[in-house]
């Protein structure tokens, strides 16, 4: 019998390790890639074709491609597995821009953007089939190079070859189709590991589009030819024939923002706490005061600020300890909750039952922790892991402080009067009459922090260090705003050299019970506006979605000094005007988290800064390394005219985290934005610090 159960666990374990080396063989297949190209638009293709295949998700790239007679600076992101968006700006070479040309304008230029969709991938399941892609050329705006195509394309990994073959309509006319060989893929070499042989057969309808520039309408050859070859994965670089009649080059790089762990390890932050271990019950050798300095200390040695500790008795919860903490270094809500628990597992007195840990952000009381003693020692001695700890500790709505009945107060500390904090910031200005890029690259810092424990204020001054836009004007030559002037004379707030101050409010934020959350504010809110704002919202513990009302009543800033104005500016025909205007918006907020795609949704629906009534809808991609891309889209009752056709809202927004770039966590972000145009229709103003950002900034973690 013994014989036989040798021989069972034996054969057993054969047939795991054969499955075992399977699903590794099988994984290896589906990650086996051959490198992947960006043609001169940035997106995935060769030279000025597309292709069916899609990037790694999360990466994101910028380049320039000369491709004569263009110029074209271009950005990209794959946005999700199956869909790959990229905006351009195209220069036509030679051609005056016919009505700012004189002006310092320059060449002619267009923006499009591009967008390609995945129909069907290897990972799908169908090896023997090729990868499927439905895309769109420059299809907003003035359109002048739109396409829409259909690709296939097949990677033939053995022989280190792909080919592509596709059908488009628009100014890629017909078929058109394009093989790549990269012959020495299992080098070691950077550079020669990713060079490639690439050739297409372009079918870009140079000489009958419309559009086209003068001097690329010549075609002598439908086949362009060229390499193309990477290094570290970053730096890709092209050259080819175009035309066959010109040589074309680009430059790009391209990092994968959405899986990284920051340029730097994180080793300035403390290390776990281990030691020393204590769980000493209270008494005569251990007390309560000396207890809850024990604790302040050790969670000050993790970079958790500690304001409150109390002990109490009741029936619920036995004799327990209560403390209020704010978050200073860490915006993983797990990664905090784990320095929590280390501290708690080795620190907790034998003889008290639970440990609540109530977590405020903004003088918000945000959410708790109750952690159970018997719960926190077996996870000390290894007893349980740490999901089962984590089923056993979730986070709960946060409880108020007990009264004098309840418990006693051992420990409290005041909030801190100010932090200094300082980032940089870039402005950028595309498309004014004196130069196709502005911008103004500077720093923001200054102090925030709470008065009397209860109010959170906010000051950040700003400083132009290096700046072009002293000549952008503040009116749109071609096509001036006809509704009130909110937004578009933005740039005059940011053309001065000396400090200015751009924010100065204070708010009172409160957590009323059982989801309900409420703010109010007032103050200088931003360097356009300042005034009075409320909010309320819904939000509870664990929701993946939130519902909010806000209203402010603001006035406009002067351009220079800390004075209001109650003038505003207001275009008729090309004649200014001022008219009377004090700012009113009131919205209704929904937000929803589709937690198994990574993507948020945000829609806005009320009365915008320019008296128009509408809707604001933003879209958003989250990263596990807390990177966010979003794009959004405002259609309002606001008659907006831009180049003979309505305009609505819409641009895109990214924030990079800051720590990418330490050595430590940060809770501070970079963000940056860009309108289409900028213009007043949809604008809102700022209005300090917003409910449902700082709460599911302090409750959330990004995906693993």
């Amino acid at each position: 019998m013994f014989l036989t159960f040798s021989l069972f666990a034996e054969e057993e374990l054969s047939l795991l390790f054969r499955d075992l080396s399977l699903v590794k063989e099988v994984n290896e297949e589906i990650h086996d890639r051959l490198p992947y190209h960006y043609n001169y638009s940035l997106m995935g293709g060769y030279f000025s074709t597309p292709s069916a295949r899609m990037n790694v998700v999360g990466t994101a790239a910028v380049g320039f491609a000369y491709v004569p007679p263009y110029r074209n600076y271009a950005a990209t992101i794959q946005a999700l597995e199956r869909l790959e968006f990229g905006v351009n700006y195209t220069t036509y070479i030679g051609v005056p821009d016919p009505a700012m040309g004189d002006l310092g304008f320059g060449d002619f230029t267009d923006r499009g953007a591009n967008v390609k969709i995945a129909m069907l991938k290897k990972e799908d399941g169908f090896p023997y089939f090729p990868e499927i892609s439905l895309g769109m050329e420059d299809f907003y705006g003035t359109k002048r190079f739109h396409a829409f195509y259909v690709v296939a394309t097949k990677e033939f990994l053995d022989y280190n070859f792909e080919a592509t073959v596709g059908w488009g309509k628009g100014r890629i006319k017909g078929w058109f189709g394009g093989v790549g060989w990269t012959p020495f893929r299992r080098s070691r070499i950077q550079g020669i590991n990713r060079l490639t042989l690439l050739a297409e057969w372009d079918a870009t309808d140079y000489e009958n589009h419309f559009h086209e520039h003068p001097k690329g309408r010549g075609v002598k050859s439908r086949v362009n030819v060229g390499l193309t070859t990477a290094f570290f994965d970053t730096l890709q670089l092209s050259v080819s024939s175009i035309r066959g009649e010109k040589v074309a080059a680009s430059a790009s790089l391209n990092y994968n923002l959405g899986d990284t762990t920051g340029f730097f390890p994180k080793v300035d932050n403390p290390s776990i706490y281990r030691t020393p271990l204590d769980t000493q019950p209270l008494g005569y050798l251990r007390s309560e005061r000396e207890l809850s300095r024990e604790l302040a200390l050790a969670f000050a040695g993790q970079d958790i600020n500690v304001y409150q500790v109390y002990i109490t008795t009741n029936k619920e919860t036995g004799r327990s300890i209560w403390i209020k903490m704010i978050n200073i270094r860490y915006r993983e809500e797990r990664e905090l909750k784990h320095r929590i628990e280390s501290v708690l597992a080795a620190l907790t007195p034998s003889n008290i039952d639970s440990v609540t840990v109530v977590i405020e952000a903004d003088g918000i009381s945000t959410h708790e922790y109750r952690f159970r003693t018997v719960d926190l020692e077996k996870l000390r001695e290894g007893a349980i892991g740490d999901f089962e700890f984590q089923t056993l500790s979730p986070m709960r709505e946060p409880s108020t402080p007990p009264n004098s009945y309840e418990g006693s107060l051992l420990y409290h500390r005041s909030k801190g009067i100010w932090t200094f904090t300082v980032r940089p910031r870039l402005l950028t200005f595309f498309g004014s009459a004196t130069g196709k890029f502005k911008y103004s690259a500077g720093i923001v810092g200054g102090p925030e922090g709470y008065l009397f424990d209860q109010l959170y204020y906010k000051i950040q001054g700003a400083y132009n260090i290096k700046s072009s836009i002293s000549d952008v004007g503040d009116m749109d030559m071609l096509n001036p705003s006809q509704i009130l002037n909110v937004r578009s004379d933005s740039v005059k707030y940011f053309q001065t050299n000396s400090v200015a101050l751009e924010q100065a409010y204070i708010q009172r934020g409160f957590y009323i019970k059982k989801g309900w959350y409420g703010r109010v504010s007032t103050g200088y809110f931003e360097p356009a506006y300042g005034g009075l704002a409320a909010e309320f919202l819904y939000y509870p513990v664990g929701s993946n979605w939130a519902i909010g009302v806000e209203a402010a009543g603001v006035l406009k800033r002067s351009y220079h000094g800390l004075g209001f104005t109650t003038k505003i500016r207001k275009f008729d025909g090309f004649t200014p005007k001022f008219v009377h205007f004090i700012g009113f918006q009131y919205f209704l907020d929904l937000y929803y988290d589709i937690k198994p795609l990574e993507i948020d949704l945000k829609v806005s629906v009320g009365k915008f800064l320019a008296r128009d009534v509408g809707a604001r809808f933003e879209l958003g991609r989250y990263f596990p390394s807390g990177f966010r891309f979003s794009v959004w889209y405002a259609m309002t009752s606001a008659y907006d005219v831009v180049n003979w056709s309505r305009y609505r809202d819409k641009g895109i927004a990214f924030v990079i985290p800051l720590d990418f770039f330490l050595k430590k966590s940060s809770r501070t972000f970079v963000p940056y934005a860009l309108s289409v145009w900028l213009r007043d229709t949809g604008a809102r103003a700022a209005t300090g610090k917003r409910l449902y950002p700082t709460l599911q900034e302090e409750r959330e973690s990004p995906p693993f």
